[in-house]
């Protein structure tokens, strides 16, 4: 088993965290899913630049990183700031939009509704939960905890309970904990399981009993305590570890993906993540004649049009059958 390498401290933190803030400004305000991607590009990738970036031009030499963000990046060196940012941060409707997003359940669109009838604080929410949904009411009960970071070790603990639970409940049930935990994290934001079972294919009808058992098994053991909502096949809550002694736990964020077994290693790549490694091996699928993505792999025909599902086993069959090197989770947080 290769060892889990420890993140390290980008030297560029600064530049990094001023492009996550405006990704995020141009997802939740301005809702352009384009600047988003391209600012959260670009910072991924400067994270992980081994030296300290010393003028945007040395910046734009990184896949990623244009013109116009090669010019934020040489402002934010020259001055320690971003004239785009001070502005953002003192535009109150803004800087309230954002803020409320943080809120889980809260999108940008019903953040920016609530801002537009005054409702600009968590006091002010609080004074309006009538106007809240439930998953909304629930986002604001555990805003506190929802937004601390779940440490690698606690991470290791609720993953634990849950296997242990899940394989009394039935053996053949398999389940993984994804997300930037199983890539080696040191912490995460929530925990994202997925879960499949060999009763349950493409091919078969569905079998919402076997999320739902595992679900109540997980309740009835103390493990989930709030319901967010609950399909057939996606289970979305709030679990919190045993108290400790004089330790109590914070509440955190669960979800619950119930996936075929023909589709399972699919879906476990693609929710390991990260979203840049994923796009990079779509990328090289494609140019080797297949298809991929969370559900299956296919082959390309001469046409163009994909073939049927390949018959996948485990995610090295995907890496195998697209001649890509395998690489261990720990090694796909591009």
């Amino acid at each position: 088993m290769s060892k889990r390498k420890a993140p390290q401290e980008s030297p560029n933190d600064g530049i990094t965290d001023f492009l996550t803030e405006l990704a995020n400004y141009e997802r939740n305000v301005n809702r352009a899913i384009h600047k988003y991607n391209a600012y959260r590009k670009a910072a991924s990738v400067i994270s992980k630049y081994p030296t300290k970036i010393k003028s945007g031009a040395e910046a734009k030499k990184l896949d990623g990183v244009g013109a116009k963000i090669a010019e934020k990046i040489d402002e934010f060196l020259a001055t320690g700031k971003l004239r785009k940012i001070e502005k953002i941060r003192q535009d109150d409707t803004s800087s309230s939009i954002n803020f409320l997003t943080r809120v889980s359940g809260i999108g940008p669109a019903a953040a920016r509704k609530l801002v537009e009838e005054g409702i600009k604080t968590l006091e002010d929410l609080r004074n309006n939960e009538h106007k809240l949904n439930h998953h909304q009411k629930i986002g604001l009960k555990y805003f506190e905890d929802f937004e601390m970071r779940i440490p690698r070790s606690e991470m290791v603990q609720m993953q634990d309970i849950v296997l242990k639970e899940v394989n009394e409940l039935d053996a053949k049930y398999i389940a993984t904990v994804c997300g930037s935990f199983r890539r080696g994290a040191e912490s995460s934001g929530d925990m994202d399981i997925l879960l499949t079972h060999p009763n349950f294919t493409s091919q078969s009808t569905k079998q919402p009993h076997l999320l739902h058992q595992v679900v109540q098994c997980l309740e009835e053991c103390g493990f989930i305590t709030d319901t967010l909502v609950k399909g057939d096949t996606k289970f979305m809550g709030v679990g919190q570890l045993p108290s400790d002694g004089d330790k109590v736990h914070p509440f955190r964020r669960i979800d619950i993906r119930l996936i075929p077994k023909d589709q399972y290693y699919c879906g476990v790549l693609y929710f390991t993540g990260s979203d840049i490694f994923n796009k990079n091996m779509r990328s090289h699928a494609l140019d080797q004649g297949f298809t991929l993505n969370e559900y299956t792999l296919r082959p390309l025909g001469v046409t163009g049009i994909a073939g049927e599902a390949l018959p996948i086993d485990s995610e090295k069959d995907i890496f195998d059958y697209i001649q890509y090197r395998y690489r261990e989770p720990h090694e796909r947080s591009e």
